[in-house]
């Protein structure tokens, strides 16, 4: 199954705020996203649905194997590119919200081609 831009951008988060929290609710991520607490309810379930989220009886969210990888893939996504128009001198904010725009659509083929080039030219 092909998870859609939005099941995506849940995950990433989920994955960013695990990083600094033992612990991610539904409330945390909503917090985050600047949605409602219904409409995060209603993704998680979904997530939790499809394979890619656990929940457990606290509410406490933790990503699954399949959720972990396609998480880590665009928030690596969202690093690289984020620096790269940094570097090209695009202000911060700008370049973060078009990284998190283009880490949804660019393609893996594309994506590592980008990541050759970086180490090609620090390899210089």
């Amino acid at each position: 199954m092909k998870l859609q831009e939005s099941g995506e951008m849940y995950l990433e988060t989920i994955y960013v705020l695990s990083q600094d929290n033992p612990e991610v609710h539904s409330v945390d991520v909503a917090s985050e996203m600047g949605f409602s607490k219904p409409s995060v309810s209603r993704a998680v379930n979904l997530l939790k649905d499809n394979g890619y989220l656990n929940i457990d009886k606290g509410g406490a969210l933790s990503l699954t194997e399949s959720g972990l990888e396609i998480a880590e893939c665009i928030y690596e996504r969202h690093r690289v590119l984020s620096e790269i128009l940094i570097e090209l001198g695009v202000r911060k904010k700008t370049a973060v919200d078009d990284a998190c725009r283009i880490e949804h659509v660019i393609s893996a083929e594309t994506f590592e081609k980008i990541k050759e080039h970086i180490a090609e030219k620090k390899n210089k």
